[in-house]
């Protein structure tokens, strides 16, 4: 990274956040991540049922983006278990749970974590406590995370208990940022999830950083079936996250709708079409730095 670049913080979690987290290691100086603890599926709710514990997969995906990826502890971090009583679980999860109770801290057991794997940027939990999804949504109400990726027609979402707080550091880096960046990812179960945390979206709204929503590239379905850029943008608003710039590509099939902020809408996808390209992403993100 460059000494002398912004300070960018991304917001979210899961792939979507990982891909920003690469983007900003090409052009920022300091690079902090606030990431969602609400999964409550697969190995990450698994360990949580077992061990009281936060959600880790997705913070697991963030240490390996800000590290080399090639490199062997990485490779491992990212391994799957296939079979055993281990079956499913990711390596990196283990890790993460091991260090959590070595240190009592979760902050503490993800900078462990950064430290071996030679991550170049910070990783911090959107909470320190663990919390479930909810959502209010047309059917009526829905917990867990899971549970509220596959509801539709969803108004709007809440974390439970509605106090949770996040860490001093992570709101110290949102008010500190240059560039605070919210998304790509899935609009409830990912960027909502953590930049609806109460405490995380009152440091983003009061933040004098440049905002920046890098919006998905296509409807994800059921969550956000329907749903232009626009819609995006207002459900944001709407949960009380404000943006400055939105960042889209419509050419990979999500409709525009209506946006009354700066807009910039260009080809942010990999080659084959089907996810957001890192090195464009940091372009754009960039450009819009001026």
């Amino acid at each position: 990274m460059s000494t002398s670049g912004p300070r960018v913080v991304a917001i979210g979690g899961g792939h979507g956040t990982a891909v920003t987290l690469r983007a900003a290691t090409r052009y920022a100086g300091r690079v902090t991540a606030v990431v969602s603890v609400a999964d409550d599926g697969g190995s990450s709710g698994r360990l949580r049922e077992l061990l009281d514990v936060v959600a880790l997969g997705d913070m697991r995906k963030c240490l390996v983006a800000l590290a080399d990826r090639d490199a062997p502890l990485v490779k491992a971090f990212e391994h799957r278990f296939e079979e055993g009583e281990l079956a499913g679980h990711a390596l990196g999860n283990l890790i993460l749970a091991g260090l959590l109770g070595a240190t009592g801290d979760l902050v503490a057991a993800v900078d462990e974590a950064a430290r071996l794997l030679g991550s170049v940027g910070r990783v911090l939990p959107a909470t320190t406590e663990p919390v479930v999804l909810k959502a209010d949504a047309w059917g009526g109400e829905v917990e867990g995370q899971v549970a509220v990726s596959q509801a539709g027609r969803i108004r709007s979402i809440s974390i439970v208990p509605g106090d949770a707080a996040p860490p001093a550091c992570a709101l110290e880096a949102i008010t500190e940022a240059d560039q605070v960046v919210i998304g790509p990812g899935s609009l409830f179960t990912s960027v909502l999830a953590s930049a609806a945390v109460p405490s995380v979206a009152e440091a983003i709204a009061s933040s004098p950083a440049q905002r920046v929503f890098v919006c998905n590239l296509r409807p994800q379905i059921p969550e956000t079936q329907g749903y232009d850029v626009g819609r995006h943008v207002s459900a944001l608003a709407a949960h009380g996250v404000p943006v400055d710039r939105v960042l889209c590509d419509t050419s990979a099939g999500i409709p525009l709708g209506e946006v009354e902020i700066p807009l910039l809408d260009t080809v942010l996808t990999d080659p084959a079409g089907r996810v957001h390209d890192p090195g464009r992403l940091a372009e754009a993100l960039v450009g819009l730095l001026g």
